[in-house]
């Protein structure tokens, strides 16, 4: 690739409240940032000159960094928008784990996982962490699909053997066979990851009411033995989190450390049940919560408490939560992280007293959602993105305002950076995301 230089408007958000733009000079080699300047100063005229590849965002385009999705379950995406007004266990029952098991045909896989990807792709996300199925070898026409379009990603078969937790149809056979397609699977993903090795394995017992206790510890050990990252679901509703007090006599957290799977950049999904003792062990894991407010509303039963688990050290970053989630695109989700933060801090029952309706100081605005998305996210999975500084890879986009059609406006005399940006994180789709790079290589537009 070489080094190649950026020249345009910026906007992102180097910490949960602060808000960073301007018109920068950004110098990538390799895929690399090794320089940024204001575009003013006469050292970033110097960098511009020294380069040969010059890109220069279009007036009236904004560069803003790449999109981290840590929650995903890519073989839902064929049910995406359906079923989503029953409860958690009639919803994986009756719809999903049929749809699931449909990934036994790769050829099935193949075409799917190549829509999904170029789609999630041309909604900036640049980096996603799926949830495969059971199937090994759907599982590499994934991570195939994430290689063969550049998308950086962290791809894990899905390990679940319970006789209860699971249907007799969708299953693996027994806690050896899932341990040992799971072991299989690492060097599998590996072996499609391509010479930059931006896709990834990473473990994944699919929840506690799907494994068995001998999967959860191999699961554990296996996690440990291979150094893979871990992804789960953790205390989503209220179903899942009296289970883990029925069936283990501890909270989910508890049930995961346990077994040796809450580690260092583990995510796990959902946790809107998690109580301040749980948060303290998450946090001193180091481990981080896809926090995925849409899916949340339909299966959770309750509203994650963002803006407490960051103020507890909680690594925390947004997930779809395709299918459990209806929206394809992280940006709606920090539409969706702001709404739902309203509702938890200003309570939803009118019979209840304002003064006691709602939990005070939940509520984040659209900067803290925003790095949730970029950099809250890669702290979470422990990747060098999500900001647009030395250091970082160049995963990004490029906003269009005033699209025709579109619903971003840009009034100049009206509108400041805050103002402009809150419309940006809030209002932008695919339509207006011109151009996306992952690691330095342009992967939608040209």
């Amino acid at each position: 690739m070489g080094v190649h230089t950026y020249v345009g408007r910026v906007m992102q958000t180097p910490t949960r409240d602060q808000l960073d733009t301007g018109d920068r000079v950004i110098v990538v080699d390799e895929g690399t940032i090794v320089a940024t300047h204001d575009a003013s100063s006469d050292v970033a005229a110097t960098a511009t000159a020294a380069t040969a590849d010059v890109t220069t965002i279009p007036e009236g385009s904004v560069l803003m960094p790449g999109l981290v999705d840590l929650h995903i379950h890519a073989p839902q995406w064929p049910q995406l928008g359906t079923a989503l007004d029953l409860p958690l266990e009639k919803w994986l029952f009756e719809h999903t784990f049929p749809c699931e098991a449909r990934f036994a045909d790769a050829n099935f896989a193949r075409v799917v996982y190549a829509d999904l990807v170029g789609s999630l792709l041309a909604h900036g996300t640049t980096t996603a962490v799926y949830y495969s199925s059971v199937h090994r070898q759907a599982t590499i026409e994934l991570a195939r699909a994430c290689a063969a379009a550049g998308q950086r990603a962290f791809v894990g078969r899905v390990a679940m053997d319970h006789p209860e937790g699971t249907p007799e149809w969708y299953r693996d056979a027994d806690a050896r066979s899932a341990l040992a397609d799971s072991e299989a699977s690492i060097d599998e993903v590996r072996s499609v990851a391509g010479p930059d090795g931006i896709v990834e394995p990473i473990l994944t017992p699919r929840f506690g009411p799907a494994c068995t206790d001998e999967l959860l510890a191999g699961m554990g050990e296996l996690a440990a033995a291979s150094g893979v990252r871990v992804q789960t679901h953790c205390s989503e509703s209220d179903w899942q989190h009296g289970y883990a007090f029925e069936r283990f006599g501890m909270s989910d957290t508890e049930m995961l450390d346990r077994f040796g799977l809450l580690a260092d950049h583990t995510i796990l999904a959902h946790a809107d049940f998690v109580s301040s003792a749980d948060m303290g062990l998450i946090a001193g894991r180091g481990a981080g919560i896809a926090h995925c407010p849409l899916s949340n509303a339909y299966f959770g039963n309750a509203v994650f408490p963002a803006r407490r688990a960051l103020d507890a050290g909680v690594r925390v970053g947004l997930g779809t939560d395709i299918a459990g989630g209806a929206r394809a695109g992280v940006l709606q989700q920090c539409h969706d992280a702001v709404t739902v933060s309203r509702l938890l801090d200003d309570g939803v029952d009118a019979s209840i007293a304002a003064d006691r309706r709602g939990v005070a100081n939940s509520a984040i605005d659209t900067v803290t959602a925003f790095w949730l998305a970029t950099a809250g996210g890669a702290e979470a999975l422990g990747v060098p993105v999500g900001l647009l500084d030395v250091g970082r890879r160049f995963d990004a986009l490029v906003v269009d305002l005033d699209r025709r059609g579109g619903a971003i406006r840009y009034w100049a005399d009206i509108d400041d950076d805050a103002r402009l940006f809150e419309k940006i994180v809030r209002l932008a789709g695919p339509d207006d995301i011109s151009t996306v790079w992952v690691d330095g290589r342009t992967v939608v537009g040209n």
